[in-house]
């Protein structure tokens, strides 16, 4: 009998294993740290903890979206606003 946030919990490795490719420390060091978090988890039981954990992974997605946007922006101004900040 499977449990039925087995599937929700998968797909929350994907969409965390997709977005690790573009960790600033190196994909490997992500998905050895992925790794470990989901197997520290694998013996948990509870529904009401599985969900907890699941929203857990979530914040860490948003939180990872985050970064990336930030990096991307500051790529960005750097290239478009150079002279501003060297007229200063």
């Amino acid at each position: 009998m499977a449990n039925p946030l087995r599937g929700e919990v998968l797909n929350l490795y994907k969409n965390l294993l997709y977005l690790g490719r573009e960790y600033p420390k190196g994909a490997d060091y992500f998905r050895s740290r992925l790794k470990a978090a989901f197997l520290k988890n694998k013996d948990v039981k509870d529904p009401e903890k599985i969900k907890q954990l699941i929203s857990r992974g979530e914040f860490v997605i948003k939180e990872l979206e985050a970064l990336y946007y930030l990096r991307k922006y500051r790529a960005m101004k750097q290239r478009y606003y150079e002279d501003d900040n060297k007229n200063k």
